[in-house]
């Protein structure tokens, strides 16, 4: 018989997880509490830059770029098996990354190397941009990139034509502590059966779960981007002390993105948009004159050190957790989704689970 599993949150990691657990034979549903592939959301999985890369990785732990470098490595396959059997593009580029000073080049060169990723100095000037000085900037030619809202809509078109039922609209309580989980309750007091249960709620896991993981550190983390369409666009993501530039296939440019602790808040400013569309002219100084297209926001799930929780729940039989991916759910996405399946069937992995465990 089929194992039964329900999955709470329909962002990128909740339906990445619906995907591996299908492939593996899986009854899956997902209830959502907005709508899956929604842009109107304030969730991360849509409002994103699309970056295969951590921003910086070599300022960032083994156990983050195990699932970061892992995840990465599985979008080319992925996204052309999205495109054939859901015709949808995820528009999956090989943009390369350029960083712009500063930065710690000795640290950069020596990740690089352990890490297998090509690396070059270069001058900036030479891809279209300023830096002040003519200083020297990184290129890392094998970086990728993909749309997260064309993502989402070709998980959810792949979701729908393998039978994983999608409860949309579906709030549920939050959870109260019991030794075995067998239903969950929704506001409206229906109560929703499975054999498993798996948290991918993203910034809103901890509101479910507080009243049982009370060392479950994650709280929403708001970012702002804004969009332009340029007469010329650049040709490759650039990267400057927090501050990303995406190009996109269409002519598109995103610039972003802010880390703003203001709770549920997924407003946008415009003191915010006075600083993004600064730090993009300062780069690109034809954007002072370019309209600003778009202005938006997403809430991400905020963590220490920018380190997950997948694992078992610590006292709830049945119940697991993927979760608090912080700005990487994306680039984490295939490999915590692959984790926390090997934990739900009993299956090894080749990720060590014990960095990521819930206590």
């Amino acid at each position: 018989m089929r194992k039964k599993v329900l999955i709470v949150g329909g962002g990128i990691v909740g339906c990445m997880t619906a995907m591996e657990l299908v492939k593996r034979g899986c009854n899956v549903t997902i209830v959502e509490r907005n709508q899956i592939a929604s842009q109107n959301s304030g969730e991360s999985s849509w409002a994103g830059g699309g970056i295969l890369l951590p921003l910086v990785p070599w300022m960032y732990s083994e156990q983050v770029n195990a699932l970061t470098n892992n995840g990465a490595d599985a979008y080319r396959q992925l996204c052309q098996q999205l495109l054939q059997e859901t015709g949808i593009d995820a528009h999956f580029e090989q943009s390369g990354f350029l960083i712009l000073p500063n930065f710690d080049g000795e640290a950069a060169q020596t990740w690089c190397a352990n890490n297998q990723m090509p690396i070059q100095k270069v001058k900036a000037a030479a891809f279209g941009v300023y830096s002040s000085n003519g200083e020297d900037a990184l290129w890392l030619p094998t970086v990728c990139q993909i749309r997260p809202p064309y993502l989402m809509q070709a998980m959810r078109k792949w979701l729908a034509q393998n039978n994983v039922t999608m409860l949309e609209h579906t709030e549920l309580i939050p959870l109260q502590q019991t030794a075995s989980l067998k239903e969950w309750a929704t506001v409206n007091g229906e109560k929703l059966t499975a054999d498993q249960f798996v948290v991918t709620s993203g910034a809103w896991s901890f509101e479910l779960l507080k009243d049982t993981t009370a060392k479950l550190n994650i709280k929403p983390m708001r970012g702002q981007i804004l969009l332009y369409k340029p007469q010329k666009n650049l040709e490759q993501i650039v990267y400057k002390e927090g501050f990303y530039m995406i190009p996109r296939r269409d002519g598109y440019l995103l610039a972003g993105s802010t880390l703003e602790d203001v709770g549920f808040d997924a407003t946008v400013t415009e003191a915010v948009l006075d600083e993004i569309s600064a730090k993009a002219v300062a780069i690109m100084p034809e954007l002072k004159n370019q309209p600003i297209i778009k202005h938006w926001s997403g809430l991400r799930p905020g963590t220490p050190e920018n380190l997950p929780t997948i694992s078992a729940h610590p006292t709830i039989e049945n119940l697991y957790l993927n979760t608090g991916h912080f700005r990487y759910g994306l680039t984490m996405a295939p490999a915590s989704a692959e984790l926390v399946a090997n934990l739900m069937l009993g299956q090894m992995s080749t990720i060590d689970a014990t960095p990521y465990k819930c206590v």
